[in-house]
């Protein structure tokens, strides 16, 4: 594994455990994190969901941190309130590994920018 991924991990496990303590329930994955950052962005705090309005969430969620970098921008909200995104950077083609490590890389980002939370890259030494 390369010094990149572990780093990555290590930020992560960081980032569970300054979830857990916020929330008082660490998520057990990514699914977990972006749905609470969904929730957060819809602004309605917590409730009862449907199946749908749980993926809707997620969606608003990974189009949130993608955002970061220039992938969506926020189009406005429906009537509900629920936010709208348009994609509009094309996104790289990466197998799924590769796309969750862009997803976290982002989901850090996001706590960073949002909640001034640092999870500091380790170090490297020659």
């Amino acid at each position: 594994m390369f010094q990149r991924d572990l780093d990555l991990q290590r930020r992560w496990q960081a980032l569970l455990s300054e979830l857990e303590k916020t929330v008082a329930k660490k998520p057990k994955d990514l699914n977990g994190v972006l749905f609470l950052i969904g929730l957060q962005e819809l602004g309605r705090g917590p409730g009862r969901f449907t199946k749908e309005e749980k993926q809707d969430l997620m969606h608003i969620a990974i189009c949130k941190v993608l955002s970061l970098s220039g992938y969506y921008t926020l189009e406005g909200q429906d009537a509900q309130g629920w936010p709208h995104w348009k994609l509009i950077k094309k996104l790289p083609h990466f197998d799924l590994l590769e796309q969750e490590k862009l997803l976290k890389m982002h989901v850090l980002e996001y706590f960073e920018q949002e909640y001034g939370w640092h999870f500091p890259e380790s170090k490297m030494t020659p």
